[in-house]
């Protein structure tokens, strides 16, 4: 092979870099068939049912991002994502005002809770996420949605 020719890897290399600049906005899903699974604790304070007791959830949650191609060919690092979303992995997730949350401090767990500005129902866990998310994905990200199913009954989301 020689510099300029069709084999050439100068050649392929500079139009696989034109391709991928011309590519546009992709799409990549990150656990819509097989989801990511959290283990979690909460309850819902201000709550008049049995969610207003402490319980868990094996959580499912699958996210869809949208950008442009990195230089690496992707859209993101699906290790920065699920990142995210293992530092609710089996943690209790509280909001702020909770007397849960002094409880888990006395108790020098403070690191197995997760305190939140809103009650941490699935539909208040999605959008943390994507915001989470947002704030840690490349520039190139234009949107982020994020689908956290709770039981095979509840599944909140975009």
């Amino acid at each position: 092979m020689t510099e300029g020719t069709p084999d050439s890897p100068s050649r392929v290399a500079g139009e696989s870099d034109t391709r991928l600049a011309q590519a546009g906005k992709r799409v990549l899903h990150i656990g819509r068939d097989r989801p990511i699974r959290i283990s979690a604790g909460h309850r819902l304070l201000h709550h008049d049912g049995r969610c207003s007791r402490p319980h868990g959830h094996n959580y499912e949650i699958s996210v869809r991002v949208v950008g442009e191609l990195t230089e690496e060919g992707w859209v993101v690092d699906k290790g920065v994502v699920t990142d995210v979303i293992d530092e609710w992995d089996h943690r209790f997730l509280v909001e702020s005002g909770d007397p849960l949350v002094d409880a888990f401090e006395a108790s020098g767990d403070e690191d197995g809770m997760v305190v939140l500005d809103a009650p941490p129902t699935a539909e208040v866990m999605a959008v943390l996420l994507e915001e989470k998310l947002q704030e840690r994905l490349p520039e190139t990200v234009s949107e982020v949605s994020v689908e956290v199913r709770e039981t095979a009954e509840l599944c909140a989301g975009y």
